[in-house]
């Protein structure tokens, strides 16, 4: 649990990284899920602290989590989202993982998408782990690790020998 304390000093500590950057930040939204603190800054200038394909967002999140640990402990779970980054890519994410297995059924062809971080990869597989046609699988090493979705296996209760 996250005391309304520790959600002031994350806060504080939030507003204090950017200023100390220069950065004109605005904190629009926050928010306690499960045991995580999460922050949604606004700014003027969100492709300068986003980066390509969210990196730099994520190298600022790790910062601030060191700075989080040393100030109120190791149990603290933070997530920062920029302008509604990390939302809109998720949304983007979920949309091309279900056209993406519809045309697998489509096609009854394997389709494999394009090298993608592990917290990408994990929302592609949460999004089509309901569904009864497709499976997911990752494959490759490091930055070359994908989400391959292919047709799930039929149900060998389910297939019926002919009558002779």
């Amino acid at each position: 649990m996250i005391l309304k304390e520790q959600q002031e000093i994350i806060k504080n500590i939030v507003k204090d990284f950017f200023n100390k950057a220069t950065i004109a930040v605005e904190i629009k939204e926050e928010k306690v899920e499960g045991e995580s603190f999460k922050v949604n800054i606004e700014t003027e200038s969100p492709q300068l602290l986003i980066g390509e394909n969210g990196q730099t967002l994520s190298e600022i999140q790790y910062l601030l989590r060191l700075i989080l640990r040393k100030k109120i402990g190791s149990d603290i779970l933070f997530d920062l989202d920029i302008n509604d980054y990390k939302s809109k890519k998720a949304s983007y994410l979920k949309e091309l993982a279900n056209i993406m297995a519809d045309e697998v059924v489509l096609t009854k062809q394997d389709t494999e998408l394009l090298p993608m971080l592990s917290q990408d990869r994990r929302i592609i597989h949460l999004a089509l782990s309901d569904r009864t046609d497709v499976v997911t699988e990752s494959l490759g090493q490091g930055t070359e690790r994908r989400v391959v979705i292919k047709l799930r296996p039929a149900d060998r209760s389910e297939i019926t020998m002919p009558e002779e």
